[in-house]
């Protein structure tokens, strides 16, 4: 038995630590990780463009602000993300046409996941 003196958040305590002779390692059996849940389908409509409209950062998809076949301007707003509590517009990088919505209202998405298509 060993015995040792421990403080946490300012709190100490005395603790007794048997020991059982050998290593004094012991195999750690790693947790199984977590499946990640199926992803949505996406709705595709509309033909894809050559323009992509990506995602800045991870989020949740709270609003789809344009559909396929909408006339858009730079700075538009395409879809909007819920990032870190707060409501983050994705706008279209420049004038044009919405092609496609590749994603759904409350979708979770990864960054750089594809939102949107333009032509």
């Amino acid at each position: 038995m060993k015995n040792y003196t421990i403080t946490v958040n300012g709190t100490v305590y005395d603790v007794t630590v048997e020991d059982k002779g050998g290593s004094g390692v012991s195999p750690v059996t790693p947790a199984a990780a977590p499946k990640a849940a199926a992803p949505v389908a996406p709705v595709a409509t509309g033909t894809a463009g050559g323009v992509k409209i990506e995602a800045g950062a991870a989020g949740k998809v709270v609003k789809i602000a344009a559909s396929a076949g909408t006339s858009v301007k730079k700075g538009d707003p395409v879809v909007v993300l819920e990032v870190m509590k707060m409501e983050t517009p994705v706008v279209a990088p420049q004038d044009g046409t919405v092609a496609s919505i590749n994603c759904n209202e409350g979708q979770q998405v990864e960054a750089g996941a594809l939102l949107a298509t333009m032509n």
